[in-house]
């Protein structure tokens, strides 16, 4: 049974899914339910919070690398493409072709865009950190706003550890 936490977070409403201490969902909701982010986790399980910590901690400025199990549902070149996105690292870019020659396919830019789209736990498994080859940013399920904000946050962030 998949378990779920919501909160607001400065993007909007994220809720946080897991099933078998596993992250299977992190969306943007955006739909206020009455849900605080001072609610105590009492009804949810320590992976939920640890999920909740981790992700307060990036938007702070103080966690660049996630360590969470993630286990979103897709089919094989999906995970493949997802798996290759976690290795970006914070602050930095990939283009679609970049992600489609490091799978091995790089004539599959088209369907590298589509699992980006599809990838169904973001921020974690970084694809606002895909752009275009031209440097456009366009194309975040999210919103535009929202990648950039992530990729400022994170470029901002990287700057100050310097």
């Amino acid at each position: 049974m998949e378990n779920s936490y919501s909160f607001q977070s400065p993007i909007g409403f994220l809720t946080i899914c897991e099933q078998d201490n596993q992250l299977t969902r992190l969306y943007l909701d955006n739909q206020d339910r009455g849900i605080s982010q001072s609610r105590n986790f009492e009804h949810h399980s320590d992976f939920l919070h640890e999920v909740y910590h981790q992700l307060n901690e990036y938007f702070a400025g103080k966690r660049k690398i996630f360590d969470l199990p993630v286990d979103g549902k897709g089919t094989a070149f999906q995970k493949a493409v997802w798996r290759e996105l976690q290795k970006i690292p914070y602050g930095e870019t990939r283009s679609y072709e970049d992600i489609a020659v490091a799978i091995g396919n790089k004539k599959a830019v088209r369907a590298i865009g589509q699992a980006n789209g599809r990838n169904p736990i973001m921020i974690v498994v970084p694809c606002h950190r895909v752009i275009r080859k031209n440097g456009d940013i366009s194309g975040f399920a999210c919103g535009v706003e929202t990648k950039r904000y992530l990729l400022n946050l994170e470029r901002e962030n990287s700057i100050n550890q310097l």
